[in-house]
């Protein structure tokens, strides 16, 4: 079978990649060198999208010093949203929910706060917020994606009620 770099318990665009269990998910978990290899594939796509992780710990990130060549390649290029769908559902399944919550944040703030990204904001907005395992932490994210929506009477990705009473 084909080799997935990020693979996930459900089928992706390749057809002949079979999807993971759970004990995969489980033996892959328990084997500190997997965990290693899995941040250091991370890192290297972090790299190929002008991003650095900073803290292994936390998954704070920050952008490359070649951020600006690899963000008009995003900009240009739309099959790697689903390749970044991808590497989020992926580190949600092999226990990294926080590092989850830095990349989102991270193409938050470029597409809504920065407009460094433009054509990722609907990807950020309808897919990569939605891959948050945490319902505490894709709540903050929604309200975080809301505050910096313009204009905010347009943001339907959380119910306008709740989002004023937020906080």
């Amino acid at each position: 079978f084909p080799f997935r770099l990020f693979p996930l318990r459900e089928r992706g665009m390749n057809c002949l990649a079979r999807p993971l269990t759970y004990q995969e998910i489980q033996a892959f978990k328990n084997s500190k060198e997997v965990m290693q290899r899995f941040v250091r594939a991370y890192q290297l796509m972090l790299g190929f999208y002008g991003i650095i992780l900073i803290n292994e710990e936390t998954g704070e990130l920050k952008r490359a010093e070649n951020w600006a060549e690899r963000f008009q390649n995003l900009n240009r290029f739309s099959h790697n949203n689903l390749r970044i769908t991808r590497i989020l559902k992926c580190l949600g399944e092999m226990g990294y929910e926080h590092y989850q919550v830095h990349l989102v944040k991270f193409f938050l703030t470029e597409t809504l706060v920065k407009e460094t990204l433009p054509n990722v904001k609907r990807s950020a907005l309808d897919y990569f917020l939605f891959t948050i395992r945490s319902k505490w932490d894709r709540r903050e994210l929604v309200y975080y994606a809301w505050q910096h929506f313009r204009p905010q009477s347009s943001f339907v990705w959380g119910p306008r009620n709740k989002l004023l009473k937020y906080r």
